[in-house]
């Protein structure tokens, strides 16, 4: 599994946003909210960052300590991906908390969607599964941080994406600082 150290080296511009000491996350109440565990890369990245946007295109959605159980309740009520799973536009897909069910964990200002495949068991095992903004549903047989890291270090590509993803120098900003 890849470390968040990684995905530093792929963009080294997130680093300022780096918490000295960590943000003290509640995951005993994140998860319970939740109904399921979360890979340990992402527990990770969410104890050293802030909601990251990079590039001002793709927001990670990181839990903020104190409010835990409105990031879990929103992981657990997608609406967009329950209408378009009712509409029979998510290939294989379905919603969690369903068996396999997918939970976002970043999205871009095109729409595209980045979620975890809550199957196998082990959430350390959970694929990342993208839905870009064509509707193309694409596999990666990797974590979240691991698909970060190899998608900036230009490693992993992703069919379906705009023509400038990623950057050539892409730059993290703080979601406060983020340009509207």
């Amino acid at each position: 599994m890849v470390r968040v150290e990684e995905l530093e080296a792929a963009l080294p511009s997130m680093t300022q946003w780096r918490a000295p000491g960590g943000r003290s996350v509640d995951w005993a109440a994140l998860e319970a909210g939740l109904g399921t565990a979360l890979p340990s890369d992402f527990r990770s990245l969410a104890e050293a960052y802030p909601v990251l946007v990079i590039d001002d295109f793709l927001m990670v959605s990181l839990p903020t300590p104190g409010a835990e159980a409105s990031w879990a309740s929103a992981s657990r009520d997608d609406e967009i991906l329950q209408d378009l799973y009712e509409m029979g536009d998510t290939e294989e897909y379905v919603p969690y908390p369903q068996p396999g069910g997918l939970i976002s964990w970043a999205s871009s200002d095109s729409g595209d969607t980045f979620y975890w495949r809550t199957s196998p068991a082990d959430p350390d095992a959970w694929p990342v599964v993208v839905r870009t903004d064509n509707a193309d549903w694409i596999e990666f047989p990797v974590g979240a941080v691991e698909f970060l890291a190899g998608v900036y270090g230009r490693t992993i590509d992703v069919p379906g994406m705009p023509g400038n993803f990623p950057g050539d120098d892409p730059k993290v900003l703080g979601l406060s600082d983020r340009i509207d």
